[in-house]
């Protein structure tokens, strides 16, 4: 059997964090979302596989040939929709085949039970429906697809993942496949609604933190660098190669550490935090529930809780990170939401700064002894 993965658009709801990589190459418990996808599908020995590539492909593209799975590429060349992305890989398909979002976790017992089926969708119960397409099945059958209602008639929500005989290729008409469903549906075709055993989105930036946190479960202990005597490590504790754990630091599983980090002496390390490469944490610094990509340096005397933190970001000594709920408007929407902060790639703060249920986009700059509050645009200075 053939899969296609999709992972040519941006994940716009993501900004500032997809500002510089693709949704899919996000990385969750220190992998890209996309490699759970792939581990999937190769668990049910799926191995003829084609990715679908445009926004920012060449860093998609250099990251799959780093891979050790036998995967095809080929190119969207403008970012129209999901139909669209899968017009690309039409002539790369023989048979029935599986299609994937290349930014979603599935586990392998999801894809065994729809791999079963031939024209069938995968679904799932969700708490905020809104924000994806509502299913309404009959008897085990998808009856109507309603994208982003303002009032969801259920919380049965399409995963994004199908199995299609190449009869839905003549079915393409607009640039959504949901559209491509109800064509299908309304010719008398019967679409199957399989429940999901695992399946996770992350929709807005803060939701990076519950699937982090979901997929550090899943993380086996390795220490691969450095870590002095005293260090205390409880639970499941994953360390780089390279990485230097110093003299009294308390390290709390699940935690996923990178390669060629130095994490300072003191410091305490909480559950579901992950950090990427090459960072680094200066003495009496805490850390919980947070998601640190690579290349950021935390000051001493920090303490960093739920908080997605970009690439590279420079953090000086005394920075805090403060969780609470503020109502965000999240395109027509507003709603409430629960968060320390999110930083895009460069964001630089002085001493003694807060954050507080912040977005700031990519390369702010934050001066001395300043609580920043709410959405911060992209190159923003805040004096």
């Amino acid at each position: 059997m053939q899969a296609v993965i999709l992972a040519a658009g941006e994940g716009s709801r993501l900004r500032p964090l997809t500002r510089s990589k693709p949704k899919s190459m996000l990385p969750v418990a220190n992998r890209p979302i996309i490699e759970y996808v792939i581990d999937a599908l190769l668990e049910n020995g799926i191995r003829d596989i084609i990715v679908v590539v445009g926004y920012r492909k060449e860093d998609v593209i250099r990251h799959l040939n780093r891979l050790d799975a036998p995967i095809q590429v080929v190119v969207q060349e403008r970012q129209l929709g999901t139909a669209d992305a899968l017009r690309a890989a039409e002539s790369e398909i023989t048979g029935d085949f599986l299609v994937l979002p290349g930014d979603n976790y599935v586990n392998a017992e999801s894809i065994a039970r729809i791999r079963k089926e031939r024209n069938a969708m995968l679904v799932a119960e969700h708490p905020s429906p809104s924000n994806f397409g509502v299913v309404v099945i009959r008897n085990g059958l998808v009856r109507e697809i309603i994208e982003k209602p303002e009032d969801a008639p259920t919380f049965t929500v399409s995963t994004g993942i199908y199995s299609f005989s190449p009869d839905v290729f003549s079915c393409l008409r607009t640039n959504e496949i949901p559209d491509a469903l109800a064509a299908m549906i309304a010719a008398g075709h019967r679409i199957r609604a399989i429940p999901a055993d695992d399946w996770q989105d992350a929709i807005y930036p803060w939701d990076l933190l519950k699937l982090n946190n979901r997929m550090l479960r899943e993380i086996s202990p390795e220490v691969g660098g450095t870590v002095d005597a005293s260090v205390i490590r409880r639970g499941t504790v994953r360390i780089g190669t390279g990485t230097t754990v110093g003299p009294n630091t308390v390290i709390y599983g699940p935690v996923a550490i990178g390669d060629n980090c130095n994490i300072g002496s003191n410091c305490v390390i909480m559950p579901n935090a992950s950090i990427g490469d090459r960072v680094e944490i200066e003495p009496f610094t805490y850390v919980a529930d947070s998601l640190i990509m690579s290349d950021a340096r935390i000051g001493s005397h920090s303490r960093i809780v739920s908080a997605v933190f970009g690439q590279g970001c420079i953090l000086a000594d005394h920075t805090t990170t403060y969780p609470s709920a503020s109502f965000i408007e999240v395109g027509e929407r507003v709603q409430k939401e629960e968060f320390g902060a999110v930083l895009g790639d460069g964001v630089r703060a002085a001493p003694f700064t807060t954050f507080k249920n912040c977005i700031a986009g990519n390369n702010v700059t934050i001066e001395r002894g300043k609580t920043v509050v709410g959405l911060i645009e992209d190159g923003t200075r805040v004096m």
